[in-house]
């Protein structure tokens, strides 16, 4: 058996393989509920091999949606549109995971396929008369290019920790068996971490231990909200690439707090945080990222970016860079990633590949 295919546990969720699906904003939701969109798109990567798929990044307040048109799980009929998009994934093979997130400064922002009639692309926030609102951050600073946001105050710092426990509880209640912390990509909790977008006095701005602060409240939160036996996984953008920004160091000692406070698993990713990063994009440039944050902690990380085929997932685990691979854009270009990858790598069928498909494997030639 390959190392990708080989299954992990966490806590007391079997993952039948290390190929995952990252999470991917489909910015197809009304008022926060997700549709028969997100049931096809996300069974299909079940289907398709992957062991845990993780839903896109769903908004733990109103105000914390990217877009008007995020998926959100503040209220009960989003925790119940969610069911049976999670049901359709078990009955497939895989698990389930939710990301759960804040936008921050990048909230209220138009979604990437957002048009006037006449085809003019929509960039930016969404005005208030539109739909939008006011974004809420760390301090009131804008991304460029967006509308300035309040600062948030201590009051709205506990009402967020809040927000995301009750999101955690309704995720259990879905059927979910894992949840993720987003704290990556810019947005709120990412914003408290880098000294870029975080300019406060107070006990939440400052030094590294304060910045972190919310982060580690949220999962500490989340952990006992879902109890013992859940997964609780958090994404972290391991540098800021701008100057003066975070860098991989910085986060690996976030995630070691994180890991004592109640978290399982990291999930590596970069950037987002500054339109003015500067990141050399390629095949696999983010794995040292994981591998880092892998030997600091101790705690199983999964690598993320431009990793295409089950040779090259192979290899990062076993180079022991990561224990997970996961991948997003390669899923929605072909959703079958997984049993691609599995033929790539000389893998029998047996028990991944759908019996509906079994008349296309195809054996690899050596």
């Amino acid at each position: 058996m390959s190392l990708l295919f080989a299954p992990i546990t966490l806590r007391d969720v079997e993952f039948r393989n290390r190929l995952w699906v990252a999470p991917m904003c489909m910015y197809s939701a009304e008022d926060g509920v997700v549709n028969d969109w997100h049931h096809v798109h996300l069974a299909q990567f079940a289907s398709g091999g992957a062991g845990l798929v993780i839903a896109e990044a769903t908004a733990v307040v109103p105000e914390g949606r990217i877009s008007p048109r995020d998926a959100g799980i503040w209220n009960d009929a989003q925790r119940d549109a969610w069911r049976p998009v999670v049901e359709a994934i078990h009955a497939r093979g895989a698990k389930a995971a939710v990301q759960l997130a804040h936008a921050g400064r990048k909230g209220s922002t138009w979604w990437p396929f957002a048009a006037e009639s006449g085809g003019t692309q929509h960039r930016g926030s969404v005005p208030l008369d539109r739909g939008g609102w006011i974004a809420e951050a760390p301090s009131a600073i804008a991304y460029e290019g967006y509308a300035l946001p309040e600062a948030m105050s201590a009051e709205r710092i506990t009402q967020i920790v809040a927000a995301f426990a009750a999101a955690a509880r309704r995720a259990m209640e879905a059927g979910f068996d894992a949840v993720e912390v987003h704290a990556a990509h810019g947005y709120l909790l990412h914003e408290f971490l880098s000294p870029l977008s975080n300019g406060r006095e107070d006990a939440h701005g400052g030094s590294l231990e304060n910045r972190a602060r919310l982060v580690l409240d949220v999962v500490r939160a989340v952990r006992a909200e879902v109890g013992d036996g859940v997964p609780v996984l958090v994404r972290f953008s391991a540098e800021d690439s701008a100057p003066g920004g975070l860098v991989v160091d910085d986060v690996a000692q976030v995630a070691r707090w994180a890991a004592e406070a109640g978290a399982d698993f990291f999930d590596i990713s970069s950037g987002g945080l500054v339109a003015h990063q500067r990141i050399d994009v390629r095949p696999g440039y983010q794995v040292p990222f994981a591998a880092r944050v892998r030997e600091v902690t101790g705690m199983p990380t999964g690598a993320v970016g431009i990793i295409t085929s089950g040779e090259q997932a192979e290899k990062v685990l076993a180079e022991g860079s990561a224990d997970v691979v996961l991948a997003a854009r390669e899923w929605l270009r072909d959703p079958h990633f997984g049993l691609r990858a599995a033929a790539e790598l000389g893998e029998r069928p047996d028990g991944l590949w759908p019996a509906q498909y079994l008349r296309a494997y195809r054996a690899p030639k050596h």
